[in-house]
């Protein structure tokens, strides 16, 4: 019975995570074909990508195995790329807090695409919820893996200029960045991101600006919290909501 219900909510949950598989296919593979190019075979790029499973922070640390970059700036530019994480964890903690076990997973596979699909997907009639949330984050990183192994056999078996190829995480964040300035009355936190990203790459210029900008980002949206969060929630429900709404509708 317990299987069969996993099944169901496997099968219930792929046809959501579509626009996901394509994104992290593509993203994976280009990840893939980086990190192959230092000198690591394909079950590196799998293990990476089962272990960390960080998206941005994995492309950063591409570049980390370079000569001359310390331990200390390492963890620091990994915490700063990921610190929005800790935000979305907060917002659901309540969510997750019975889900046992399963509960340390579902924060360490939480990312951008899988956060999203959370409050805008709707938990099927007949599904279980916190299996329905679990098998999203189970298959975007499926996902996720498949692409990183593919590129970086890709790479070691079919000789390429992979020069811009690192662009491919840039292309996302742009779709991510639009998809979410359509989806939002309140555009304070994206103009802000914007605003101080060009005034410290003015600033400090283009090899020095990441690390000002997020640090002034943070602080800004920290700052106008209160601004930020008052129009939050409209339009939007949470999916155990959205089920009893529907449940009273029947």
């Amino acid at each position: 019975m317990e299987q069969k219900s996993y099944k169901r909510a496997f099968r219930a949950a792929f046809p959501y995570t579509v626009p996901v598989l394509t994104g992290y296919l593509f993203i994976g593979i280009a990840f893939g074909v980086m990190y192959q190019e230092k000198g690591y075979n394909f079950l590196w790029a799998a293990l990476m990508s089962l272990l960390v499973y960080a998206g941005s922070g994995q492309y950063l640390a591409v570049n980390f195995f370079a000569p001359g970059v310390s331990f200390v700036q390492v963890i620091f530019m990994t915490f700063m790329v990921n610190v929005r994480h800790i935000f979305y964890g907060l917002s659901l903690l309540e969510r997750f807090a019975d889900m046992g076990k399963r509960r340390l997973y579902m924060i360490f596979s939480l990312t951008d695409e899988t956060y999203s699909l959370y409050f805008v997907t709707r938990v099927p009639k007949g599904v279980d919820e916190k299996k329905f949330l679990l098998a999203i984050a189970l298959l975007d990183q499926s996902y996720w893996i498949i692409g990183s192994v593919i590129g970086a056999l890709a790479g070691s078996m079919i000789p390429f200029d992979a020069t811009g190829i690192d662009f491919a995480m840039t292309a996302l964040f742009l779709v991510i960045f639009v998809e979410q300035w359509m989806s939002s009355r309140q555009h304070l936190p994206a103009l802000a991101g914007l605003g101080c990203g060009l005034l410290c790459l003015v600033v400090f210029g283009k090899d020095n600006f990441i690390l000002p900008a997020m640090i002034c980002i943070m602080v800004l949206l920290l700052s106008c919290r209160r601004v930020i969060e008052k129009p939050s929630g409209e339009g939007q429900e949470p999916l155990t909501r959205k089920k009893e709404v529907e449940s009273h509708a029947d």
